[in-house]
């Protein structure tokens, strides 16, 4: 079985007999080393001792007096916000358990990067022995940003934080104006488009994070983001579902959508009141799929047999930023469906 995002931590998590995952002081400890957690060289003795004492043991006891006893008001709220996290961590049946909870319920307070990590890794075991390189790359926009172009007429994907470094690397390279009219167009610099032929390769750059996804022009492409959203279905709420791409929504009597994004959703709202469209986002769309889930009878009643529209669009920064909680929260299940 080929291993792949290695980068996830989930080495450092357990699989339970459910199938989810379980949290362990390994994990803890990823987190307590992240840059946002580690004493800063000013820092009082008090933060030191604390994050020496988790380090060594991170499932230990935290008062409340031990994270007022810092002496920085940022390094208190850190703190605390870290305490509260891996105790609900801990506690939870599974990491999958705590995801949904936040899906549903509102994530409050916790950074964005967090709940990525968390989709990062649950998704890491729902797509465990997964052999389709197409859809392990479409399943990189549940936890990281794109940035969508056209290139000859097709729209491509690629991961915006690598864009963004190559970018700043090859700054000074095409800092004269002869280099810059000299360098043939390219899309994404360097990075490959992801074909037939080149698809096998991902599994040895899965972390890097840098094949294109050429999700306008390549059908695989398509397939694979609509298997990923069934698999995160399933594997979350235990709901089987049939995912397809459309080109349009030409369906007079739809009942239920989804935006996979925050302009997703602004677009779904406006189509469902019949309000005009902005001028430019038709342009902006970058996948529209119908869902359908297979037990009806755990369908809202509101919706029934009919389908449900997802639509994926990018910002006006051109950045596709998908939010998979909103599948989790967004779904129409009938308030009597026991799914977990």
């Amino acid at each position: 079985m080929r291993e792949f995002w290695v980068a996830s931590g989930h080495h450092l998590t357990r699989r339970g007999d459910h199938g989810g995952l379980l949290a362990t002081p390994e994990l803890i400890m990823a987190y307590l080393a992240r840059p946002e957690l580690m004493p800063p060289a000013d820092a009082c003795p008090a933060e030191l001792r604390l994050h020496a004492r988790l380090l060594a043991d991170p499932l230990r006891p935290v008062a409340a007096a031990d994270i007022a006893a810092l002496a920085d008001a940022d390094a208190r709220e850190n703190w605390t916000f870290m305490v509260n996290f891996r105790d609900r961590l801990v506690a939870a049946p599974s990491l999958e358990a705590v995801y949904v909870a936040l899906a549903r319920k509102g994530a409050g307070d916790l950074p964005p990067i967090f709940l990525s990590q968390l989709c990062h890794l649950i998704l890491r075991n729902a797509l465990e022995g997964c052999d389709d390189p197409y859809m392990l790359r479409a399943a990189e926009l549940f936890f990281r940003s794109q940035l969508a172009t056209v290139h000859d007429g097709t729209l491509l994907l690629a991961d915006a934080e690598v864009i963004e470094a190559q970018q700043l690397a090859q700054a000074d390279i095409h800092s004269s104006p002869l280099t810059a009219m000299l360098a043939p167009p390219k899309a994404f610099g360097e990075m490959d488009v992801m074909d037939d032929d080149n698809a096998w390769t991902y599994w040895s750059r899965s972390d890097a994070h840098a094949m294109v996804m050429n999700i306008g022009g390549n059908p695989k492409a398509r397939a694979g983001l609509a298997r990923v959203i069934e698999r995160w279905i399933a594997h979350l709420l235990g709901v089987a579902v049939e995912v397809e791409t459309v080109a349009s929504i030409e369906d007079r009597d739809w009942r239920w959508f989804i935006g996979l994004d925050s302009e997703g959703t602004k677009i779904g709202n406006a189509l469902w009141n019949g309000a005009e469209l902005e001028s430019n986002a038709a342009e902006r769309i970058i996948a529209l799929m119908r869902l359908t889930i297979g037990d009806t009878r755990l369908v809202d009643e509101r919706v029934g047999t009919r389908p449900v529209y997802l639509i994926l669009a990018s910002g006006a920064d051109r950045v596709v930023r998908l939010k998979p909680q909103n599948l989790i929260a967004g779904l129409p299940l009938a308030t009597t469906a026991n799914v977990a």
